[in-house]
């Protein structure tokens, strides 16, 4: 094995970790929200504004923050959150699961559906102004490269006939 299909292997095998990491993380959260009060959210927040964890109390990262907590405090876009997180996380669980046993069908599968994710994300993250959702669509895009190169190594694979000894 070339050295570059090691490193694609290697890439590949750290995006599907990741996003297994990242949907159970997205499944933890959908729970947190369900369980949390709306109080606690907008709580933790101005705590760690007013403490200047986050640099300037006026600043930008603080002015995020503040308005995701508050975001997160309204019902419609909890239950967003919630319903979001909880679709997503399930997705990529499956897809791992799919993808971790190379069943070759799923790798154009998740291409597409994480490409719907990230086209999603996207357009929220414009018209939310969510730097979070733009980090996660970059992500996201980045792991779709990952699996693409991936399947295209596994298809070859395949077709390849195998060596007479």
């Amino acid at each position: 094995m070339s050295r570059r299909a090691q490193r694609s292997g290697f890439l590949f095998r750290l995006a599907v970790v990741v996003k297994g990491a990242d949907g159970v993380l997205q499944l933890l959260g959908a729970l947190v929200l369900l369980l949390v009060p709306p109080a606690l959210i907008t709580g933790v927040a101005n705590a760690v504004i007013t403490r200047d964890l986050l640099g300037d109390q006026r600043g930008v990262l603080a002015h995020h923050l503040s308005r995701a907590a508050a975001d997160l405090a309204e019902g419609g876009t909890r239950g967003f959150a919630v319903w979001y997180l909880l679709l997503h996380g399930v997705v990529k669980i499956g897809l791992v699961v799919a993808l971790s046993r190379r069943v070759v069908t799923a790798f154009p599968v998740a291409c597409v559906v994480l490409l719907a994710l990230v086209g999603y994300e996207v357009l929220r993250a414009v018209r939310t102004d969510s730097i979070g959702l733009a980090a996660f669509a970059a992500v996201d895009l980045l792991v779709v490269v990952a699996v693409w190169c991936e399947f295209r190594r596994l298809r070859r694979e395949v077709s390849e006939p195998p060596a007479v000894g």
